[in-house]
């Protein structure tokens, strides 16, 4: 599965590799395609390992913001 999400906040590299890091921490993750130009964040994970909600988490404890 992969879900695009819309992330407030990120401005460096520091940023894409906390929330990558963080994210491949997680089952079931495939790729994280951080883009920060268009604030958003793509990652393609197995839905019967992680879900989107543990996936937006994960981005908000690394102090970034989810635009819904």
């Amino acid at each position: 599965m992969q879900s695009v999400i819309k992330v407030d906040g990120m401005a460096c590299d520091h940023c894409v590799k906390a929330i990558t890091n963080a994210l491949k921490a997680l089952p079931g993750i495939g790729s994280v395609v951080v883009d920060l130009k268009a604030g958003t964040v793509a990652v393609e994970y197995d839905s019967s390992q992680s879900k989107l909600d543990q996936i937006k988490s994960v981005i908000e404890e690394q102090g970034y913001d989810i635009i819904e």
